[in-house]
């Protein structure tokens, strides 16, 4: 079961976090292709024609299911990694503050988004995500994500889209 393949690294990256490790998930091919089914697999009746990712490991995993519903990928990255025009969406950690980008062409206007995440904490990263789907004129469709720490209570900064997850850790 590809589940077993997420391990918890306590107090990383500071005291009290527990880190999900999704890399042993990564390595494992079979877990990794079910995982992938298990993320696209609420969107599948969706007309997806973007999947957009945070960095770093939404940005690792956000291609797989772009693949698997035939759409493009457009990946969200740390302020200064992106060659041309950005817009650019702030966020609160649960140990800290980010930013991330996208350019400014990424999104053709009214396109259907998607967007794939690791894991679903305090909701920070994916509303800023979907702060830079509305600025780039995308239409959201849904969020998808591996692990959702509900105990954080992340989905009620999401609003009333769809939310996928495929373990959830109450």
């Amino acid at each position: 079961m590809w589940r077993s393949l997420i391990r918890d690294v306590p107090d990383f990256p500071r005291p009290g976090i527990v880190f999900k490790d999704i890399t042993p998930l990564l390595a494992d091919a079979a877990g990794l292709r079910a995982c992938v089914d298990e993320l696209v697999e609420p969107f599948g009746d969706h007309s997806v024609d973007l999947v957009v990712a945070p960095e770093a490991r939404g940005f690792v995993i956000g291609s797989m299911p772009a693949d698997r519903l035939d759409a493009g990928f457009v990946p969200l990255r740390k302020p200064g990694k992106l060659p041309r025009e950005t817009l650019r969406a702030g966020y609160e950690l649960e140990y800290g503050s980010e930013r991330l980008e996208m350019h400014t062409d990424a999104i053709v206007d009214g396109a259907n988004v998607l967007i794939v995440d690791d894991v679903l904490a305090t909701g920070g990263t994916a509303a800023a995500s979907a702060r830079l789907v509305a600025l780039g004129g995308g239409n959201l469709v849904g969020y998808s994500f591996i692990v959702e720490l509900a105990f954080l209570a992340g989905r009620q900064q999401l609003g009333e889209t769809h939310i996928a997850a495929a373990i959830a850790v109450e």
